[in-house]
Parts: C-alpha cells; structure tokens; sequence
C-alpha cells in the first residue's frame, strides 16, 4: 500500500539536493501557445512552466483543452503558434529530434495502447531496445523490476488481453518508466476503467509522485489531485484561468468559473 500521508511539501523537502522544484529552471515550458482545431481556438496563449519533480494537475470542464495540452507537450497535437520546450529545447518539427525528445517524455493515455501480440514482458523492453539500445537482457531485468515496482511482476508473461483494465494501465506506467523519462505525461489515464480498478493506478502515480518525477496529469480524480499535487492548474475555455496549490484551490478558489465548478464535482 502507498503511505498516502506524505504531502507535496515534506515530499519536496526530503528531496536529495534539499531545493524546491521551483528553484530550478523550468523542465516543461510553454509559451504564448496557440491551438486550433478548424474555427474551434481550443488553446488560446497558454502560458505554462512545469519544474522539475514538480507535479502538476491539470483540472476543468469537458472541452476545456487539457487534453490537448497535455497531447502538445510531445507533439501528437502540433501547435498554431508559440513555444514549447523540454528540459531547455525547443519542441522539434520532426525527425530523429522529434523521437529523441518523445523518449524524454513518458505519456499514459487513457486507453492503454499496449501491443496485443506481444507479452507484458514484451511491451515494457521494446522501447529500451529499439529506441535506446539496451541489449535484450539488461531491458527485461529492469522490465521485471518495473513491473514488480507497478505491482504486476506476475503477469509478465501474459498477454494484456489476459489482464485487467487496471492490470493494463500499471503496465502502461511500467512501460513509460522504462523509457527513463524526464517527464511523465498521464492523459485521464484512469477515465477508461471501472471504478474498483481506478486506486490501483493512483496509488501507483501516488508513489511516483513521492519519488520525485516530474508528472503533468490531466485527470478528474480530485483525490489524486490533493494529495499528490504540488500545483492545480485550471482550464476553462481553452484558457489556464487558475492555478494554486491544491489547498488553496479546493478550498479558496479565486474565480467564479472555478467555483461553479468545484460546487457541481464536489457535491456528487
């Protein structure tokens, strides 16, 4: 079980180098970023700096953006105009730039996105192999460990088929881990399961968290977001229209749009 007691600030504090993540230079930073799907601005100058070890919650009604924000940070959403940058590089057009970033940076998607054909085992080594060379052996020893650190070392050689929904998206999370990311992208990632599974996966960010990585959610599990969260950032209309510390979000928040919001997710 995750000690879930440990808050965003005593889990900063106990950090090695004994600084705050906003100390440090921004790991994720958009500037002036602009989105359009056709006439639909569904990202309107979003301005946004994510540090490392930070873990940032994005919140907000359906249609607000989070997902595409979230999906932008890689490049599977391209950009109309502005910035982004990862860990001080400009977001690259394509190519081998493009892949070598997309490596940096883990991403869980709401549906799992596992290879069907291929074991759990499978699943979470090809990346390493293919993409960062580690022979065949040394991935699978780091896969088991993963897997074990996820809670599903005995499904190893299972196919995902054979795995349940919340089974799937641990190995999902194992898989992006063993990328070695800087930072971890969660795209709702528990929206597609049934509610028993959905602590499994949390608990699970919940340690990550704890760890220190670097992690962008888009999720509605308001839960997840007081305890992990070191920043809630609000959308509303394609737009960031709040961000605080999760104490202060939940309990204060400063605009009306927030408000209205919090009352109806709250209160059900």
């Amino acid at each position: 079980m995750v000690d879930n007691s440990t808050t965003p600030a005593s889990r900063h504090a106990s950090g090695t180098d004994g600084q705050s993540p906003r100390d440090s230079a921004p790991l994720v930073e958009l500037v002036d970023v602009n989105k359009h799907f056709g006439d639909l601005h569904v990202l309107k100058d979003i301005n946004l700096e994510v540090r490392r070890g930070e873990v940032v919650v994005i919140i907000g009604p359906s249609g607000s953006g989070k997902s595409t924000l979230c999906r932008t940070i890689n490049r599977l959403e391209t950009i109309d105009s502005g910035t982004i940058r990862v860990d001080g590089k400009v977001l690259p057009q394509e190519g081998k730039e493009l892949a070598r970033l997309r490596a940096d940076v883990g991403m869980v998607f709401q549906s799992f996105n596992l290879f069907a054909h291929r074991s759990v085992l499978d699943n979470v080594t090809l990346g390493p192999v293919k993409a960062r060379g580690i022979k065949k052996t040394d991935a699978e020893k780091q896969a088991l460990a993963l897997l074990e650190r996820v809670g599903v070392q005995n499904q190893a050689q299972k196919l995902p088929a054979a795995l349940s929904g919340g089974q799937q998206q641990r190995v999902a999370i194992a898989r992006s881990l063993a990328m070695s990311p800087k930072v971890m992208l969660f795209d709702e990632p528990t929206s597609a399961l049934d509610p028993e599974m959905i602590n499994e996966v949390l608990d699970v960010m919940v340690a990550l968290a704890k760890d220190g990585m670097t992690m962008i959610v888009v999720t509605h599990e308001m839960g997840f977001a007081r305890r992990a969260a070191d920043r809630v950032v609000f959308m509303a209309d394609g737009q960031i229209a709040e961000e605080a510390d999760p104490e202060t979000f939940f309990t204060a928040p400063r605009t009306d749009r927030a408000r209205d919001f919090l009352s109806k997710i709250l209160t059900h």
